[in-house]
């Protein structure tokens, strides 16, 4: 017998089946799909839960790559994805997704249980810039400072060296209170 994926989606099993496995504890949601709950929760499987349908070159990115990096207890609603600006396109592959297009170099993108996903620098770079003012960027960044040792100063040094950097002064600001902000995992 075949064993079925640690991320279940409609594809695996029928809808009603797997909320029904739901309701009798065997599976938990994970955004919209399922995963057993004994599964540890670990990078590679958060990675597949957020992965797009049709990856192509869709990379996740942001709050979504934040969630696989384990600084967010939760994935966002709307799963977040890049694709290089090189790689222009138009296909979405979920009308409830959002990808924008970005110029990232190959050194910015990692590969987590085989999902390509922006690094842990790439990721804080890209929040601590965020327009959006209703995202928690600092407190995301908290939590990925406190994931890596270097990562503050590689962030410092990254932002320094751009010279044409939109909102350059708000990454600096959010990124001095996100150093200063506490931590439970320092």
């Amino acid at each position: 017998m075949a064993r079925l994926p640690a991320v279940l989606g409609t594809d695996d099993l029928p809808l009603a089946e797997l909320c029904a496995a739901r309701l009798d504890g065997e599976l938990v949601a994970v955004g919209d799909r399922w995963c057993p709950v004994d599964e540890p929760d670990l990078p590679a499987l958060r990675a597949a839960a957020v992965a797009p349908a049709s990856p192509g070159r869709l990379i996740v990115e942001r709050r979504s790559a934040a969630w696989v990096h384990g600084a967010l207890p939760v994935p966002p609603v709307t799963p977040e994805y890049c694709i290089p600006y090189a790689g222009r396109s138009t296909a979405r592959p979920d009308p409830a997704c959002t990808v924008r297009q970005v110029v990232i170099d190959e050194g910015d993108v990692t590969a987590v249980g085989g999902v390509r996903c922006t690094t842990t620098l790439r990721t804080a770079f890209d929040l601590l810039r965020e327009p959006d003012a209703a995202v928690d960027a600092v407190g995301i960044v908290a939590a990925l400072l406190a994931t890596e040792a270097a990562l503050e100063r590689q962030l410092h040094e990254r932002i320094a060296a751009a010279h044409r950097l939109p909102h350059k002064a708000r990454a600096v600001a959010r990124l001095v209170a996100a150093s200063r902000q506490p931590s439970l995992t320092r």
